[in-house]
């Protein structure tokens, strides 16, 4: 079976730093990309940022130029450190990877973390 656990969200001024973590575990072969998503209340979820296997990234143009998502594959671990935090940016931060299980099954499956609360103080 395979998880994704979050950690890192929290209670922030505006202005300050946050950094995520999304850790996946169970039995798995492959992870391609990863990405965080975001529900804030009245909204739907949107794509935050996403890393692929090969390293490319992309992000919302709310967050380009204060948010950095990075993975260590070794550790099937994705992060995103947010800087420059704003009042809008507050919501509930989720992990979602595509993941292969088998080696000798080409089935790739989608999972989602619980969610980490994120909360900026204006």
């Amino acid at each position: 079976q395979v998880q994704l656990v979050e950690s890192g969200g929290g209670l922030v001024q505006a202005g300050g730093s946050l950094r995520l973590s999304c850790t996946a575990s169970g039995r798995i072969f492959r992870i391609n990309a990863i990405g965080w998503y975001r529900q804030a209340p009245g909204k739907q979820r949107e794509l935050v940022a996403v890393i692929g296997g090969g390293g490319y990234t992309n992000y919302a143009d709310s967050v380009k130029d204060r948010f950095t998502i990075s993975r260590d594959t070794t550790k099937n671990t994705a992060y995103l450190q947010m800087n420059s935090l704003k009042f809008e940016d507050t919501a509930v931060y989720y992990c979602n990877a595509n993941i292969r299980r088998q080696a000798t099954m080409s089935e790739w499956s989608t999972y989602w973390g619980q969610g980490t609360q994120v909360t900026v103080s204006s």
